[in-house]
């Protein structure tokens, strides 16, 4: 029986699946947009280990394993078939859930997200790790906070409360998150991309400091036929943009179902 924790919003009409990033959740990646998601829809998401109530894994995880485990709830909640939502790690795990169920994933949206960690994306999930490890959190806070926001958002907060989103983003990590940004490191995608064949929607954050915009623009390069789209944020899309990034969505889902 599984143990990652489940939320299902929405009754009747397309199903949606929601893939989270990591050191993310179901709740802290698409919380502003999950009513949006499910009017009309019905929406589910599941919680990594370690992530959300979700127990912490001793083992690492695998890309299979999270999709089983994503498309298995989807299923339990009466989803015959269905579109996935991925953002970030969440991406790699959509296209493996597609790539293992082709006969219940439809269409893909994935935002944010990477085929395999370049050189850039390698180096800050080394450094992320070393982070994680350490007994004092708040540079891990800086680090966070530093790379997660666009440079336009990071400049808009008022300079008194920098302190308090550093302690705040340190407050929020989830547990699993080691064994989370070990996946990133070890991710790559690049064959299964170039197999899709369903509707798929990629969007980029062009001001993502975290996941460069040129890795995003290769995922859909790889993928035939990719529709493009791109959000003016950095990596934290919910946060900057949750309007507009939700439309993008929507509309695209619209269509498919259309």
């Amino acid at each position: 029986m599984s143990t990652f924790t489940r939320t299902v919003r929405g009754t009747g009409g397309p199903g949606v699946a929601l893939a989270h990033g990591a050191g993310g959740g179901v709740e802290p990646n698409y919380g502003p947009i999950l009513d949006g998601l499910a009017e009309g829809r019905t929406v589910v998401g599941v919680d990594y280990p370690g992530a959300g109530a979700t127990p912490r894994s001793d083992v690492p995880l695998t890309l299979d394993q999270l999709a089983d485990e994503l498309v298995g709830a989807a299923v339990d909640e009466g989803l015959d078939t269905f579109s996935i939502v991925g953002y970030s790690l969440g991406g790699p795990v959509a296209v493996r859930a597609a790539s293992r169920h082709p006969d219940r994933v439809k269409a893909l949206v994935l935002t944010a997200t990477f085929a395999r960690p370049d050189n850039h994306l390698r180096l800050a999930g080394d450094l992320w790790s070393r982070l994680l490890e350490a007994e004092d959190r708040t540079p891990l806070g800086d680090f966070v906070t530093l790379f997660a926001l666009s440079p336009s958002a990071l400049a808009a907060l008022p300079e008194d409360d920098l302190a308090e989103t550093v302690a705040a983003t340190v407050a929020t990590v989830p547990p699993g998150t080691p064994e989370q940004v070990d996946l990133v490191r070890h991710v790559d995608i690049r064959a299964e991309l170039a197999e899709l064949t369903i509707p798929t929607l990629v969007i980029t954050t062009t001001a993502d400091l975290l996941v460069p915009p040129p890795v995003q623009r290769d995922v859909a390069a790889r993928i035939p036929g990719a529709r493009v789209a791109e959000l003016d944020t950095g990596h934290l899309p919910f946060a900057e943009r949750p309007d507009e990034w939700l439309k993008l969505i929507t509309t695209f889902l619209d269509e498919v179902a259309a």
